[in-house]
């Protein structure tokens, strides 16, 4: 895609390394939906990579909730090391002990530095994330649950959403208060990226 011709050829070789290593795991374990595997970089790869221009420079840490197969952050973590000398401290947080051994993997492989980190989300010890990152994980209201305990005022939650964003926004908007910003996905016309500012309070 044009938005994305700013990849340099390392990461291009990265990204190749991990959709080689995700069709591998993919015939063992259901990592993404199989009517997505031949357009892995339009459908998971470019999706996750949109979030990167929207994480802000000075940001030092970034907790993912329910990686599953590592998107958005582990994509992430390529652009963190080639392009910003692995500045960011990105945590992934999956459930599944099977989908953290894809993703230790895939990360050895493309030669990248995370933390995985193989509990559920509500027992995983809250710290304080510059940026909160969540796709495909569940409703809005539940994902500024599991956040507001990571987030501080000047936090940014970066989830990706689909077609009933508005309608998750109203009803999490019941339960708490909080600004944010919805913005259309370069990658699909029906999705937007929900942008999250500072603190979430009920």
């Amino acid at each position: 895609m044009k938005q994305f011709c700013f990849l340099s050829e390392n990461v291009k070789n990265k990204l190749k390394i991990y959709e080689n290593n995700l069709k591998k795991w993919q015939s063992k374990i259901n990592l993404v939906s199989s009517s997505t595997l031949n357009d892995v970089y339009e459908r998971h790869f470019y999706d996750s990579l949109q979030l990167w221009e929207l994480i802000p420079k000075n940001a030092k840490t970034l907790i993912d909730f329910g990686s599953g197969a590592g998107f958005p952050a582990l994509v992430l973590a390529i652009l963190n090391q080639e392009e910003n000398n692995g500045k960011i401290k990105i945590s992934l947080v999956e459930s599944d002990a099977r989908k953290c051994a894809f993703i230790e993997q895939t990360a050895r492989l493309c030669g990248v530095q995370v933390s995985i980190i193989n509990k559920r989300i509500e027992d995983v010890a809250p710290f304080e994330a510059d940026v909160v990152t969540a796709r495909a994980l569940a409703s809005l209201d539940k994902l500024l649950d599991y956040s507001r305990d990571f987030v501080s005022d000047k936090s940014l939650c970066l989830f990706l959403k689909g077609e009933k964003v508005d309608e998750e926004i109203e009803n999490a908007k019941k339960k708490y208060q909080f600004d944010y910003e919805k913005i259309s996905s370069q990658t699909n016309k029906n999705s937007s990226v929900l942008i999250i500012k500072g603190g979430i309070y009920e």
